[in-house]
């Protein structure tokens, strides 16, 4: 087997600087970890290396199989290089270099013909945002916005969180949020902010003769984790949609709340195409 390379050594030192959102647009790429994120990234034709940690060769043969089988590069590294490299506690042992996710909110909005599109507004947390990622995958949206001032897609912990979602998807980040919107409603697409004081509830969407709302293209508006969505953004909206809450909670999170809202939406939508 060849030699591993160690912590000091200047690509393991490159890669590492991938953990720095610069370094990340400068470069076009990103780094990701686990077999999750490699698998589905190899499926999509974006991995350029995959690294592996020396004692773990053998558990991960499948995935390196399949790089081998692409033509992709699989470089050994050992237990510090990996630690140098992994952003978790426990680093799996494996990594693999892939080229930045770049999509424009044109390909979001044509995709969106064939399903929902989610919008989430100055999404801040990392976590969340890959978690409203893996819910949009699973609910069978077509893309996802990240829109104003929100978290990079590429960051480590919202591709873990995403469970390799991210690679099932066009996601974009997109700073102009009245465009984005505009830009969906001129291409047919029902805006539909989620709001505390919305004149429609989820239970509305739902019921006999509201499904009409639900049955073409739509997208689904989703606020900041703390602040929601700002008046002027919830105002543009073609409706307003508050989620019941009959508990005690104040609020939901908002990969909580998406979670209830798309599978609705989906569930709607298939029903009128099936």
């Amino acid at each position: 087997m060849e030699t591993a390379l160690t912590e000091r050594s200047t690509r393991v030192v490159s890669l590492s600087k991938l953990h720095r959102a610069a370094q990340r647009r400068d470069r076009g790429v990103f780094l990701v970890e686990g077999a999750n994120a490699v698998g589905s990234a190899l499926a999509v034709g974006a991995v350029r290396t995959v690294l592996v940690r020396e004692d773990d060769v053998t558990s991960f043969v499948t995935i390196l199989d399949d790089a081998r089988a692409a033509g992709i590069e699989i470089v050994v590294i050992t237990p510090r290089a990996a630690d140098k490299l992994g952003e978790t506690t426990t680093t799996p042992g494996l990594f693999a270099e892939c080229t930045a996710l770049d999509t424009d909110v044109d390909a979001v909005v044509a995709a969106g013909r064939d399903g929902a599109v989610v919008v989430a507004v100055d999404l801040a947390d990392p976590g969340n945002a890959g978690t409203l990622i893996r819910t949009a995958d699973a609910t069978g949206c077509a893309g996802v916005v990240l829109a104003g001032d929100a978290v990079d897609v590429h960051n480590g912990k919202c591709v873990r969180a995403s469970a390799g979602s991210v690679f099932h998807l066009p996601i974009v980040r997109d700073r102009d949020v009245a465009g984005v919107l505009t830009r969906l409603r001129e291409a047919g697409h029902t805006v539909l902010a989620t709001a505390a004081g919305g004149e429609l509830s989820l239970d509305d969407l739902d019921a006999a003769g509201n499904e009409g709302l639900l049955a073409g293209p739509v997208a689904w508006v989703f606020g900041n984790e703390a602040h929601g969505l700002s008046p002027e953004v919830a105002a543009s909206a073609d409706h307003r949609v508050a989620i019941p809450v009959r508990g005690r909670a104040e609020s939901l999170n908002i990969a909580a709340a998406a979670a209830m809202c798309l599978y609705v939406s989906a569930r709607v939508h298939a029903a009128h195409t099936s």
